[in-house]
């Protein structure tokens, strides 16, 4: 809630700037080609901010990108190597009970395929779920992007 302030309030204080300064010239007593100079710089200045603005948003938009996509590889790898741990325990499991009865052995090799197939799906859920944040940050960045200009 507090960036979504800050950036109505930059947002505010922007568009109240270029108002209150466009005003400010066309009140004041200049001559024509005065007036017309001062817009011209008032614009140019207006452009030049909003070009870094943009600049400053694409810049903080990849960070967050780079950012979410370190944290959903980081996640991966993670549940992979625990998946790996499991499954290798499992096995550990199921061969030490070799000489048991065969039902045994097949509920281990059963119960292996279930918690592979768990953290599969907890993988891709987790990778989906990153990906859509970062997609969000992207639209949020692009949309704001485009209201400014």
């Amino acid at each position: 809630m507090a960036e979504m302030n800050t950036k109505d309030f930059l947002i505010g204080t922007l568009i109240g700037g270029i108002v209150g300064a466009s005003t400010a010239l066309l009140l004041a007593p200049k001559s024509g080609k005065e007036l017309r100079h001062d817009i011209s710089e008032q614009a140019q200045a207006a452009k030049e901010k909003t070009e870094q603005l943009t600049a400053t948003a694409y810049e903080k938009g990849n960070n967050f990108a780079h950012y979410a996509k370190e944290k959903s590889n980081n996640i991966a790898k993670t549940v992979s190597e625990q998946s790996s741990q499991v499954v290798d325990k499992v096995k550990e499991v199921a061969s030490n009970v070799k000489g048991q009865a065969q039902s045994v052995k097949e509920d281990a090799s059963d119960l292996a395929s279930e918690l592979t197939n768990e953290v599969d799906q907890a993988k891709e859920e987790i990778s989906n779920t990153v990906k859509k944040e970062v997609d969000d940050i992207h639209s949020k960045i692009s949309e704001e992007v485009e209201s400014r200009n």
